[in-house]
């Protein structure tokens, strides 16, 4: 069996990282979850889920309960971003576009709250890729680090080809081997990168 120790400094920021659930947490909200990490500092952690899409949502209604009229054939997929405010959403959006008050902007990845970036990605003048995600995951001070420390998340750099490129159904599975671990000796105490 793989002994090798994957290791990471938890006491630098996660923000522009992906989080990818290990194999052996198993928390339905996260079970197999790849994680956009929006920010992480002292106070606690914030990110989004980008590869669990929402079948029963349809973009359309959401742009009309915000008065927002489509001019373009848009085709946003709609991702379930985590447990915490479902009725809140964020577009991940590829950084060709820039908005006032994106939340983030690393790695090529942007996620911002405005509904800017939603009227122009109707009027078909918005980011080249996106989606959007309702709710989001948040962790206090110290929890998200505790979890790491027992290897419930595997960290890795973020890389917008595996967000906006890859299927959802085959991110989780590409960002493990992206690292070159063997999930078949993958153990609970291995978990940092």
């Amino acid at each position: 069996m793989d002994s090798r120790k994957i290791t990471c400094d938890v006491t630098k920021s996660l923000e522009g990282h992906l989080l990818i659930a290990a194999p052996s947490l198993q928390d339905p909200f996260f079970q197999r979850a790849v994680i956009y990490m929006c920010s992480h500092d002292a106070q606690g952690a914030m990110g989004v889920i980008v590869n669990y899409p929402v079948q029963n949502v349809k973009l359309d209604d959401i742009l009309d309960q915000l008065d927002i009229h489509a001019h373009d054939n848009h085709a946003l997929s709609i991702h379930f971003g985590g447990p915490v405010d479902a009725n809140r959403g964020f577009v991940v959006h590829s950084s060709d576009f820039t908005a006032e008050g994106n939340i983030i902007e690393k790695n090529g990845i942007s996620v911002s709250a405005n509904i800017t970036v939603l009227q122009a990605l109707a009027e078909g003048r918005g980011p080249a890729k996106g989606m959007l995600v309702l709710g989001y995951a948040g962790w206090s001070a110290g929890q998200l680090e505790e979890e790491i420390e027992k290897g419930s998340w595997i960290i890795a750099a973020a890389d917008p080809q595996l967000v906006f490129a890859t299927g959802d159904d085959k991110k989780w599975s590409n960002a493990v081997a992206s690292l070159g671990i063997d999930l078949g000796h993958y153990s609970a105490d291995v978990g940092h990168a």
